[in-house]
């Protein structure tokens, strides 16, 4: 089996399945109990944060341990809006945004915030000038994700950083759940008060997660309870989660990506030889490893599962929203039609693909497309 579907989950790896084990058997107790046991569980516990904040050049305070992606970005959303709503109700965003940034902001809205969606232009990049534009008064919070998880645009967030830093009521949110690891970030340098990261896009395990919240920034919990997580999250923390996530982020540090990017590169140019395919990932800003395309006249999820029979595993849109069968909200933003859009399949590739793999995987394409626009026009 081809997997090509690593936007949505990646495989987790040996070494990250070895920790969780490890962890779960001997520091299985609560870490919030004042015996030896528990007490050992917070000290492992804190030694896991410790390792990732030194991975991410920031403190360990700065840490907040989560399930994941969608929590981290509603706790740095909702969070924010809740806390600062005095300082005003406004929140700047984008339209490429994943449905848990997206989803989170129209929730506000139901509570009386006002929230400006950026448009992206024609490539999936947005302009920092329309950020500016957007920034009032009343901005309390500046949401945009580093890379889209669709398109692997990715967004000039030093820039975006830059114009903020303009605007000391205004926070900064960086959803990094897709770019961590692969695309360089400088969450001091480019001005970064809060970044989204889940474990299972590292090679890590569902279910796992952080959120960098910078010193001195405040937040109201989502969770009430025993105000673990500094009171930012509560619940009984998940050792054995965080120590394998310390692992991932350790490993997503070592990683090389140029060969991933090599690959992409590739099968960009290679795919530009058909005339029945468009690309709509950007050439000059994009991630290394994801692609978006489209196939006019078919439907993505059909051509999903003319892939599978190959062996081959993608995509269609984010899988957040996969299961909806609606065209691509980001696409469209993008000015893509509601049809072509409907016809998008997305290839998301990590550092254990090869190229026999992006080879096999065009040769599966150049069976799999022709033979469905026979059957569509035979339809027809």
């Amino acid at each position: 089996m081809i997997y090509f579907d690593n936007s949505a989950t990646t495989m987790p790896d040996d070494s990250v399945l070895e920790t969780f084990i490890k962890a779960s058997k001997r520091f299985f107790a609560n870490p919030s109990s004042l015996h030896h046991a528990g007490m050992e569980a917070e000290r492992f516990l804190q030694k896991a944060r410790t390792q990732v904040a030194s991975l991410c050049g920031v403190s360990a305070s700065e840490i907040i341990f989560t399930s994941g992606g969608t929590e981290s970005n509603n706790l740095a959303i909702k969070g924010t809006a809740q806390f600062y709503k005095g300082r005003g109700r406004h929140i700047v965003t984008t339209q490429i945004e994943h449905p848990s940034v997206f989803e989170a902001c129209r929730d506000l809205e139901q509570e009386g915030f006002r929230v400006t969606y950026v448009k992206p232009s024609a490539n999936g990049v947005v302009t920092p000038a329309d950020i500016e534009q957007a920034i009032t008064d009343e901005t309390i919070l500046v949401s945009v994700m580093h890379v889209n998880n669709e398109t692997g645009a990715v967004q000039p967030i030093q820039e975006i950083g830059r114009i903020i830093q303009q605007h000391p009521q205004t926070l900064f949110h960086v959803d990094a759940v897709q770019g961590f690891g692969k695309v360089p970030l400088n969450l001091e340098g480019w001005g970064v008060h809060l970044m989204s990261v889940s474990g299972h896009k590292l090679h890590g395990l569902n279910g796992t997660g952080f959120l960098f919240k910078k010193h001195g920034i405040h937040l109201a919990p989502l969770l009430s309870g025993g105000g673990q997580e500094s009171g930012f999250r509560s619940g009984t923390e998940h050792t054995a989660g965080a120590a394998s996530l310390a692992k991932a982020v350790r490993m997503a540090f070592e990683s090389d990506m140029e060969p991933v990017r090599h690959i992409t590169e590739w099968l960009y140019h290679e795919l530009g030889k058909r005339p029945w395919v468009n690309i709509h990932t950007p050439v000059a800003q994009s991630a290394p490893h994801i692609l978006s395309l489209s196939f006019p006249g078919l439907k993505g999820e059909v051509l999903v599962h003319a892939l599978e029979q190959e062996e081959v595993i993608v995509s269609t849109t984010s899988a957040c929203s996969s299961k909806l069968a609606k065209p691509s909200r980001v696409l469209q933003a993008m000015g893509i039609s509601s049809e072509l859009a409907a016809s998008a399949i997305r290839i998301s590739l990590s550092s254990r693909n090869t190229m026999k793999e992006a080879e096999q995987f065009i040769e599966a394409l150049d069976r799999v497309v022709p033979t469905l626009a026979k059957k569509r026009n035979e339809r027809t």
